[in-house]
């Protein structure tokens, strides 16, 4: 019985790691799915003191016919009636595969060549941390990669995140999202 079962694992792990051989995936050195963000994501500001720093990001497996990404940090738990942008960096070339930690500062010009990043909701271009209301409880913070059917989204310099938002999800062939938590007691 014991063979049966080490088999039927074993045949298992074989599957679901050829079926993640050829998906798109997010990955990320600093954030995991389910699992609680580090200090160095909190926003610097707003009563939080954490050091704003996006998070390293790198995807695999982007599906035919991508001719660029997004990726995208929203929080749907954010007491606002229409969640809060934390981060929208669109026009990332094909050729791009990964993002280093602090890519999408707001101080330093980090994020790759070409790309474009939109005003988040803390009122700046780039990254903005987790700073939930202190005792509001666990936020969800959800970070997407976009691979889109075109080169360039044409967006004004002073695009809403909901219209980016909008040309995002109309021009995603395929998406994948860590959602990682974050709270402030």
């Amino acid at each position: 019985m014991r063979k049966i079962v080490k088999a039927l694992s074993l045949c298992s792990l074989m599957l679901s790691t050829s079926v993640l051989a050829g998906s798109f995936t997010l990955l990320s050195d600093d954030i995991k799915q389910g699992e609680y963000m580090n200090k160095a994501q909190e926003f610097t500001g707003f009563g939080c003191d954490g050091a704003d720093i996006s998070p390293h990001l790198k995807w695999v497996n982007a599906p035919k016919g991508t001719k660029s990404f997004a990726i995208t940090a929203y929080d749907p738990d954010a007491p606002t009636g229409s969640g809060w942008w934390h981060w929208q960096i669109v026009n990332i070339s094909s050729t791009t595969s990964e993002l280093k930690a602090g890519a999408g500062s707001t101080k330093e010009n980090k994020a790759p060549k070409g790309s474009m990043q939109i005003e988040n909701d803390y009122g700046s271009r780039g990254f903005g941390g987790a700073c939930p209301p202190k005792g509001h409880g666990v936020h969800h913070y959800r970070f997407t990669i976009h691979a889109l059917s075109v080169e360039k989204l044409d967006l004004p310099k002073n695009a809403s995140g909901a219209l980016a938002g909008y040309m995002i999800n109309a021009n995603t062939i395929e998406s994948s999202t860590i959602e990682s938590l974050y709270r402030r007691d």
